[in-house]
């Protein structure tokens, strides 16, 4: 069985031997807990912001960066591509884990996760779990844990804390943008499966989306997932012939939610998140080839003037 946390640490110690040429920043706390922050209190950057994201997906999945085009505006995007599609973004980069320790809060993602399986529903459905005796934690922050968080996080992954790491980067920074638009995959694969298809079934993921523009941090949330629900492309190769049955509801315009940037659509709502439409989280548009049959869809379509006006460029 493969181990996310093992590739995935990898990654995480090629980033820390070399922090300052990732413009990233090493920390050893006291109980020997690791952490490397890439975007609280240090620049980050493209290299750092690779590393992340293939952290974050459990060293299952490959990220490559090119310039594009939204309408005549020259913008740069990130291509992401994974042969275990089920188990690199379900099992590893779902951002599935609330880390609350006292005052510290960080949404949780990557390998770690495959040890606490949090949640628990999502390993049963895609039959996986890890055994490792190191876990990487992928952590959506502001602020660096402190050794009480990252004790917390070796408890509930049933490890020694020396041997918990953690990347960090706030969604208002450059990684934290990157890092976002590298879920592209995910929100299709998370899709699928909260539409109860059988994710296992995907023999392989390709994506791209943009790299939204850092805004500040009232803005952040929004505009990453702007990236995705409104200029993220996905193909998918599967063997499921009944995936026909769910093609409607696959792309972002099936919610009724669609049509406006997202820190809009938060403001409606009462910036309550719980009554914003689930389904918005979605790539705009997918290609699936169903191999069995021979069969290719399409679905969805991109939409760069509510790109655009995400980003600040209409």
């Amino acid at each position: 069985m493969l181990s996310v946390n093992e590739l995935g640490l990898e990654i995480f110690d090629n980033l820390a031997d070399l922090a300052e040429e990732f413009n990233a920043c090493y920390h050893e706390l006291d109980n020997g807990a690791r952490i490397v922050d890439c975007g609280v209190s240090v620049r980050g950057g493209y290299a750092a912001g690779r590393a992340f994201t293939e952290i974050c997906m459990g060293g299952l999945g490959e990220v490559n960066f090119r310039m594009g085009h939204i309408k005549e505006f020259p913008m740069p995007f990130i291509d992401v591509t994974t042969d275990f599609p089920s188990i690199s973004c379900l099992g590893a980069q779902k951002a599935g884990w609330t880390v609350k320790v006292g005052n510290y809060f960080a949404m949780g993602s990557g390998p770690a996760r495959a040890l606490s399986l949090k949640p628990k529903h999502t390993f049963e459905v895609i039959e996986y779990e890890d055994e490792y005796d190191s876990a990487v934690i992928c952590l959506e922050s502001d602020h660096l844990p402190n050794a009480e968080v990252m004790q917390k996080i070796a408890d509930e992954c049933n490890i020694d804390v020396a041997n918990v790491c953690a990347v960090v980067a706030p969604t208002s920074s450059m990684v934290g943008s990157i890092q976002v638009s590298g879920r592209c995959v995910e929100t299709a694969i998370y899709k699928l499966n909260e539409l109860g298809f059988d994710t296992k079934k995907i023999i392989a993921a390709m994506g791209t989306a943009p790299i939204p523009p850092v805004r500040g941090a009232k803005l952040a949330m929004g505009v990453t997932n702007d990236a995705t629900i409104y200029h993220g492309r996905i193909n998918l190769t599967m063997n499921a012939p009944e995936i026909k049955d769910y093609l409607a509801k696959i792309p972002s315009s099936s919610s009724k939610g669609y049509g406006k940037p997202f820190n809009d659509i938060f403001k409606e709502a009462g910036y309550d998140f719980y009554k914003i439409d689930t389904s918005l989280f979605s790539p705009a548009e997918v290609i699936i080839n169903e191999i069995s049959t021979g069969s290719v869809y399409h679905v969805g379509a991109v939409n760069p003037d509510v790109t655009l006006k995400s980003f600040g460029l209409q």
